[in-house]
């Protein structure tokens, strides 16, 4: 038997109502499962920090391939953090991927 909250064949709910004044539906104990995200601010966060950690990935392995032996950060730590920049630059991405793909079901939900 299916249930009604977590099918994927149901449509999705809309957006509209705000859950921040009060809660929209009562309280059934599967918060978890039925929770919500604020598309929006993580469309922004995910916005404004790819582009950022895209350039921190650039900038630490170009100054990690120009870095001698004797300089100060090494080369070692200069690829670490190049890696972790393009690390966070690849879960941005594809969180913005995520976001816009749930935003447009939700728009064409609405029609």
């Amino acid at each position: 038997m299916r249930d009604p909250r977590t099918d994927p064949t149901r449509a999705p709910v809309s957006r509209a109502r705000s859950g921040t004044i009060g809660r929209r539906f009562p309280r059934t104990g599967t918060e978890p499962v039925t929770a919500r995200s604020p598309l929006r601010l993580r469309l922004l966060l995910a916005a404004v920090f790819l582009p950022l950690f895209l350039a921190g990935t650039a900038l630490f392995g170009v100054w990690a391939a120009g870095s001698d032996a004797g300089d100060s950060p090494g080369r070692g730590p200069l690829i670490l953090l190049a890696v972790v920049c393009g690390v966070l630059a690849l879960t941005a991405l594809v969180d913005l991927r995520v976001v816009l793909r749930r935003l447009r079901r939700e728009r064409g939900a609405a029609r």
